[in-house]
């Protein structure tokens, strides 16, 4: 297991919270096959990885989208700003299963999933959704003025 749902924060919106723990679970099982794969390399393990990163990425577009599609139809002040971190994170996965799919390469695949992904993961509920919850919760944002 890469990440455990019991240290991932909590927002203000259960729906949020929903969502983050199914990209867990999907980003654990995408890292117990990208470990197969390192373990065993095959055509079969490969195809499972690349499965399976789909799958995520599938999800996190569907993610985002909710998140957006939210934000904008109840005017979010700092919609711009979210809405780039969340198209900066789509590209970078865009990048590393291209990369991994022409190289083979698990080790940088392995590097993203367990430094780049789970740090940017921590610090964008920390930061950006915590912000964007509590905003759909009460109508404020801290990036108002009072």
């Amino acid at each position: 297991m890469l990440i455990n749902k019991k240290n991932l924060p909590l927002v203000a919106e259960d729906f949020m919270n929903d969502t983050h723990f199914e990209d867990v679970d999907i980003i654990n099982e995408l890292y117990e096959n990208v470990i197969a794969y390192k373990n065993e390399k095959n055509e079969e393990k490969k195809s499972k990885v690349l499965k399976t990163y789909e799958k995520w990425y599938e999800h996190t577009i569907n993610h985002f989208k909710t998140e957006e599609d939210k934000m904008l139809e109840m005017n979010f002040p700092p919609y711009m700003m979210h809405q780039g971190e969340h198209e900066s994170c789509l590209e970078k996965m865009r990048n590393i299963l291209k990369y991994f799919d022409e190289t083979n390469d698990e080790k940088a695949l392995l590097e993203y999933l367990e430094k780049d992904l789970t740090n940017w993961l921590i610090v964008h509920i920390q930061t950006m959704d915590t912000v964007t919850a509590m905003f759909f919760k009460t109508g404020r944002s801290p990036c108002q003025s009072y």
